[in-house]
């Protein structure tokens, strides 16, 4: 496995917080899966799948996770800090901004424009991580049962994961033992 200090935390996690707003996940699959090669594609949806199902920001999650797993609690701590610090920074200027400038129409149009791409992203992400799930069909059940849970009868997140979670439990035991 590899080593990462607390620094590179940091200077990965800023990275990471500083390409996007809204929405950054797809900028960390791609700093962390494929352009530092720091964890493997599975690695990835495993550590999100558990950051998803605690209470917070599931890319603040994250950076705890993967910082505690490379250095301890000043990695989790540089890396929470690398990957918020930048934004909160910018994000106080463009409120600044904002409340001088946001009745003008040209504000309002960049503004929906960003919110389509940050559709588009985190769209491009799913179909990444569920390319994964192709190498093992059977798991695109779960993936069947969480969409028609959450999206077709509109349940919550606890009762999308009281469903989902034994098909998963049990399809990932397949999978354990084919590997």
């Amino acid at each position: 496995m590899k080593s990462l200090t607390p620094t590179q935390l940091f200077i990965s996690f800023s990275k990471i917080g500083m390409s996007g707003f809204g929405g950054v996940l797809p900028w960390a699959r791609r700093t962390l899966v494929e352009q530092d090669k720091v964890l493997s594609s599975e690695e990835f949806s495993a550590i999100l799948g558990i950051c998803q199902i605690v209470p917070g920001p599931n890319i603040v999650n994250l950076a705890v996770c993967i910082g505690s797993r490379f250095a301890g609690i000043k990695g989790a701590l540089a890396a929470v800090l690398g990957l918020t610090l930048g934004p909160i920074c910018i994000v106080m200027l463009l409120a600044l901004i904002y409340t001088h400038y946001s009745y003008l129409e040209a504000v309002q149009g960049i503004l929906r424009g960003i919110s389509a791409v940050g559709v588009g992203l985190i769209a491009s992400t799913g179909i990444k991580m569920l390319r994964d799930e192709l190498r093992f069909p059977a798991m695109l059940l779960v993936v069947a049962i969480t969409v028609i849970a959450a999206c077709y009868y509109q349940l919550g997140l606890g009762w999308v994961l009281l469903i989902a979670s034994p098909f998963a439990w049990l399809l990932a035991q397949k999978k354990a033992r084919k590997v």
